[in-house]
C-alpha cells in the first residue's frame, strides 16, 4: 500500500459516509450502485477509501493527530501535559465536555471506516466477473477493517451505534446504540468471517492490507478485552506458533520507518508524508513531540513516571536496556535526539539548557526531508511485540504462568533487558504486565496505554480504579477525574443533536 491511498476524487465521493452524512441525514452523494460497483477495480478503490479513514474521515492530519491519536494517549499516565487550555489541556486535565471536536472527530473518524466498509460487503456480491474466493475476501478485508473501526468505538464510547448496511433510508439513519454486548458479538462474527477468507498475504502492490494474520491478532485482542482468556490465548498462539511474524532486531526501526511493513508490523496505518488531490497522507506526530529547543512543537512530554519505570528496564549488566533510549530522551550521558530535519543525533548535554520539559519521548522522532510539516511515517495499530505481551496475559490469567514468562522473555530479550526469573506468581506477573512490560515496550503508542487501563479498572480481575492509577503514577489534574465518567468520552454533543435516538454517557 506504498500507493498510500491514492483517493483524490474518492476520498470526497466516499465523504457521504461520514457520520453525520451516514448516520443522521440522507444521502447526498452522487455514487450510486448503477455508475460504480461494476469493476474489480471499483472493488479495490472501495476498500482503498475504507482504509483511508484509518487515518482520518476528513483526510487531514490534524484529524488524525490531535482528534484521534492525541485523545487515546495525552489523558495516560505516560505522559505529562501542564496546560489546562486548549484541546489538548482539556483532555489531559479531564476538563473536556461533549461539545470538544476531539469526541466527534474520533466518532466521525470510525464511522466513516465502518460506513465505507459497509458498501464494500454490500456491494460487492453483486460485482461481475469476480469469482465467489475473491468476492468473500474482498467482503472479509472489509470486515476486518468494520470490526477494527467498532473495537475503537465501543473502548471508547461503549455503548454506540451498530449499523451494518449502508442506508439512505431517512428513518434508518437515527439508529439507537447498541448494548456493548452486541458490539463485541459484531466484532468477534467479522474477524471470524476475515480470518478465514482474507489471504495470509497481501500482493506486494498492497502491502499494508489486512491479513487473516492481522485478523486472529485483533480477534485475538477482542478476546482479551473480554477476559475471554482462553479464547485469547489459543488464538494469539495460531498468531505465534503460525504466523509470518517475528520482531524486528533494533527496537527503534518500529519507529523510524525502517520497519515499515516488515516482520513485526501485524498492522499499521499508511502515510507517504505526501499532499496531493486535496488528501493529506501525512502524520505530525514527529513534529509535535520534539523539544522547542529541537524546531518541534512539544505539545507534551513524557510523564516522571514512565520514565522511573523505564529505569528499572536493566540489562544483565544493569545499564538501561535499548528500548529506554530508544523511547525517551532525557538526562543521561547516551540520551540523543534528532532535529526532525536533520539525521545527526543531538546528545541530551547539549540542549538540557534550553529545554522546557526534563524527558520527552522519541518514538516517531525519524529524520524527515520536510516540506511544510510533512512526515510519512507509519502509525503501527498491532505489532508482534504487542501480540506476544498479550499472549503472555491470557496465558498468565488462564493459569500458565510459566509459558507467560517465556512470552515476556522474549520481548525482553530483544530489548537486551535481562530475563524475568521463575520466583513469578499469577498475581505478581500481573502486576508486572501491568504496570512495567506493557508500558515499557509499548509507551506512547497509538492508544495501547489508555485503553490497558480502561479495561483493567473494570473487569474481574481489577486491582484498582484508573484515577486511583492516575493518581499513584503523578498524572497531573488526576484529581478532576470522575470515576463512572471519565473512563470512556462523551458521545458528541453534535451527533446528539442530529439524533434524538442517542443517549448520552453516564455523568457527562
Amino acid at each position: 500500500m506504498k500507493t498510500k491511498y491514492t483517493l483524490a476524487m474518492l476520498a470526497i465521493l466516499f465523504m457521504a459516509s461520514s457520520c453525520s452524512d451516514y448516520l443522521e441525514v440522507p444521502n447526498k452523494g452522487n455514487l450510486t450502485n448503477d455508475s460504480f460497483w461494476q469493476t474489480e477495480q471499483h472493488v479495490q478503490q472501495g476498500l482503498t477509501a475504507a482504509y483511508s479513514a484509518l487515518a482520518s474521515w476528513d483526510g487531514s492530519k490534524w484529524t488524525f493527530f490531535e482528534e484521534v491519536f492525541l485523545g487515546m494517549v495525552i489523558r495516560t499516565d505516560e505522559v505529562s501535559n501542564n496546560a489546562s487550555s486548549g484541546y489538548a489541556g482539556k483532555l489531559a486535565s479531564f476538563t473536556n465536555t461533549a461539545d470538544e471536536t476531539t469526541a466527534s472527530n474520533n466518532w466521525l473518524t470510525r464511522y466513516a471506516g465502518i460506513a465505507r466498509a459497509n458498501q464494500v460487503i454490500q456491494n460487492t456480491p453483486n460485482v461481475p466477473g469476480l469469482t465467489d474466493e475473491l468476492k468473500k475476501a474482498y467482503i472479509g478485508e472489509a470486515k476486518f477493517l468494520r470490526a477494527l473501526n467498532y473495537f475503537y468505538l465501543v473502548c471508547s464510547f461503549e455503548k454506540v451505534p451498530m449499523v451494518t448496511v449502508f442506508e439512505t433510508d431517512f428513518e434508518k439513519l437515527i439508529p439507537s446504540q447498541a448494548a456493548t454486548s452486541e458490539i463485541w458479538a459484531l466484532i468477534e462474527s467479522d474477524l471470524k468471517e476475515a480470518e478465514a477468507t482474507v489471504p495470509a498475504t497481501q500482493a506486494e502492490a498492497w502491502t499494508g492490507r489486512a491479513t487473516k494474520w492481522s485478523a486472529k491478532a485483533l480477534l485475538g485482542k477482542a478476546y482479551l478485552f473480554q477476559e475471554k482468556w482462553s479464547d485469547a490465548a489459543a488464538k494469539f498462539k495460531e498468531v505465534v506458533e503460525q504466523g509470518p511474524y517475528s520482531l524486528l532486531p533494533n527496537y527503534a526501526d518500529n519507529f523510524n520507518g525502517v520497519g515499515e511493513n516488515g516482520v513485526e508490523s501485524v498492522f499499521e496505518i499508511q502515510f507517504s508524508g505526501d499532499r496531493n488531490g486535496g488528501v493529506d497522507k501525512r502524520q505530525p506526530i514527529n513534529w509535535e513531540i520534539t523539544p522547542a529547543a529541537l524546531d518541534g512543537w512539544e505539545l507534551f512530554s513524557a510523564s516522571d513516571w514512565i520514565l522511573d519505570e523505564m529505569k528499572t528496564d536493566l540489562t544483565a549488566g544493569n545499564a538501561y536496556s535499548d528500548r529506554v533510549y530508544e523511547s525517551l530522551f532525557f538526562d543521561d550521558p547516551n540520551s540523543t535526539i534528532r532535529r526532525p530535519t536533520e539525521t545527526d543525533p543531538i546528545p541530551y548535554a547539549d540542549v538540557k539548557g534550553s529545554l522546557t520539559f526534563p524527558q520527552y519521548f522519541k518514538k516517531y522522532n525519524a529524520w524527515t526531508d520536510k516540506q511544510g510539516d510533512y512526515v510519512g511515517t507509519n502509525v503501527s495499530l498491532i505489532r508482534y511485540a504487542d501480540v506476544l505481551l498479550m499472549y503472555a496475559e491470557a496465558l498468565n490469567e488462564n493459569g500458565n504462568t510459566a509459558d507467560a514468562i517465556d512470552a515476556i522473555n522474549t520481548v525482553r530479550a530483544r530489548a537486551n533487558a535481562k530475563p524475568l526469573d521463575n520466583t513469578f506468581t499469577k498475581e505478581t506477573l500481573r502486576t508486572q504486565i501491568r504496570h512495567h512490560e506493557r508500558p515499557c515496550e509499548l509507551s506512547m503508542e497509538y492508544g495501547i496505554r489508555w485503553m490497558d487501563l480502561y479495561r483493567w479498572s473494570k473487569g474481574s480481575t481489577a486491582t484498582e480504579s484508573m484515577k486511583t492509577t492516575l493518581t499513584t503514577h503523578g498524572k497531573v489534574f488526576a484529581g478532576n477525574f470522575v470515576e463512572g465518567k471519565h473512563e470512556i468520552s462523551p458521545i458528541p454533543a453534535s451527533e446528539i443533536s442530529l439524533n434524538k435516538n442517542l443517549v448520552q454517557n453516564d455523568k457527562w
